[in-house]
């Protein structure tokens, strides 16, 4: 079974374990947060990657540290030391994050379908497919939940088999984001309210082109009914 077919599988059966629950609670509140939130779609709408990945991708690789890039974890207004080393120096957090996305592999921004099991998959490939290849759940997705148990890198290239990672995986976050199925833009999945928001959003940047076509499909309606009218009279 591919790692994609793998990751859509665990994420149905996945469930967040009960005593880890209030922590993944506080962690998706804390990036879902306006203030977070918006500048996550900064990078968002440079870089086609959705924002919520971003976030859960700084929340794994710096704990949602603002002075940290989210390639590596390193002081974004250095030169990196780790891999992918030699990043940087960045003017901000945000050039950082967009550097990382666009010319850092996975090239998250290269990516073009953001199904769920398509978005897990990369979130495993930003972390390297060491679990993969060992045949297990990797923690960076699937610890705190149901999927995951034990085995963890502790250091680059060592494994340790009794190894519990304790940072929240990415997959338990998502979950209460509400994130189900995604575009760059919009997450379906949790209140009305914020789909209406992303909604006017995504009319706000795309405006011209949507009553351009409104525009077209009436005139191809109107002359369709024109027709009928005088084949019929």
């Amino acid at each position: 079974m591919s790692l994609q077919d793998q990751n859509q599988t665990r994420w149905n059966a996945c469930q967040v374990n009960p005593n880890k629950l209030n922590q993944f609670k506080s962690v998706a509140a804390r990036l879902s947060a306006s203030g977070a939130k918006s500048r996550y779609q900064t990078v968002s709408k440079a870089t086609g990657v959705p924002w919520w990945f971003i976030a859960v991708v700084h929340e794994r690789e710096a704990s949602q540290n603002w002075n940290s890039n989210i390639a590596q974890g390193d002081p974004w207004n250095r030169r990196s030391t780790h891999v992918p080393k030699g990043r940087g120096p960045f003017k901000s957090w945000e050039d950082a994050a967009i550097d990382a996305l666009t010319n850092c592999a996975p090239y998250a921004a290269k990516n073009t379908d953001w199904s769920m099991a398509s978005a897990l998959t990369m979130l495993e490939k930003y972390n390297g497919l060491g679990y993969y290849n060992k045949g297990i759940p990797s923690p960076y997705i699937w610890a705190g939940t149901n999927q995951y148990t034990k085995g963890k890198y502790v250091a680059d290239g060592r494994f340790s088999a009794t190894a519990v990672d304790q940072q929240l995986g990415c997959a338990g976050i998502l979950k209460q984001m509400n994130v189900t199925s995604v575009s760059p833009s919009i997450a379906t999945g949790g209140s009305i309210a914020a789909a209406g928001g992303s909604f006017a959003t995504y009319f706000q940047d795309h405006w011209l082109l949507i009553v351009g076509a409104s525009i077209g499909a009436a005139i191809l309606v109107g002359s369709v009914l024109h027709y009928i009218r005088k084949k019929t009279a």
